[in-house]
């Protein structure tokens, strides 16, 4: 049975017309022992199908190990969308719900390559000498947290420095109990540091300000 109706295609197809380069999407799964790893495979071969400018590309966590430690993978279900290069944009669980829109936002904004923050979030990104690891814990029915994951995505984007998972809070418990995860969206900067809520641009900037 299809992930996605007949409805969610049509505007899908609408979406991605303006799709300027090609996005490839490389998802890390197993058969076994994984909550989600099918289901989240038959969505990215949906997404496939629905655009030419997507190329999805499988692999599996043990037997592809030289490649998911390329990528930093070290949990799955995992999902990396890039263009030529990697920009540090992944997504951990199922991107389902309302996190579905943002890896239909992160597949364009790697196709169409514009990450959309201010002047002055850009100039402080320009200008980092230490890297910043975002984690934006998140549920599939928390309408607040998209923006928080999108936000997050376009700052791994637009600087080398920066990367960003989407993380399912409750197909990680483990680490939704390490970083104390008690409401989403819950952006935790590189373990140090963390804002709760949809928290605006400026506010994630200075959070992570407080890091280095």
């Amino acid at each position: 049975m299809p992930m996605l109706d007949d409805k969610v295609i049509k505007e899908l197809k609408e979406s991605f017309k303006g799709l300027q380069s090609d996005v490839v999407i490389k998802y890390f799964t197993q058969e076994m022992e994984c909550q989600f790893c099918k289901e989240t495979k038959e969505l990215l071969q949906e997404l496939e199908k629905n655009s030419a400018s997507i190329k999805l590309e499988i692999f599996d966590f043990v037997k592809d190990k030289s490649e998911a430690q390329k990528y930093g993978i070290d949990k799955i279900p995992a999902t990396v969308v890039m263009g030529d290069t990697d920009r540090g944009i992944r997504f951990y669980g199922i991107p389902a719900g309302y996190e579905f829109g943002t890896l239909v936002e992160a597949i364009k904004m790697v196709s169409n390559g514009k990450a959309d923050l201010s002047q002055e979030s850009k100039t402080f990104l320009d200008g980092l000498n230490k890297d910043i690891h975002l984690q934006v814990f998140v549920t599939p029915t928390c309408p607040y947290c998209a923006g928080a994951v999108v936000l997050a995505h376009q700052m791994a984007f637009y600087s080398d420095r920066v990367k960003a998972d989407m993380v399912e809070a409750t197909e990680f418990p483990h680490l939704s109990q390490k970083y104390q995860v008690m409401g989403v969206p819950k952006t935790v900067i590189n373990e140090k540091t963390f804002q709760e809520g949809a928290a605006p641009e400026n506010v994630i900037i200075e959070k992570i300000k407080s890091v280095l």
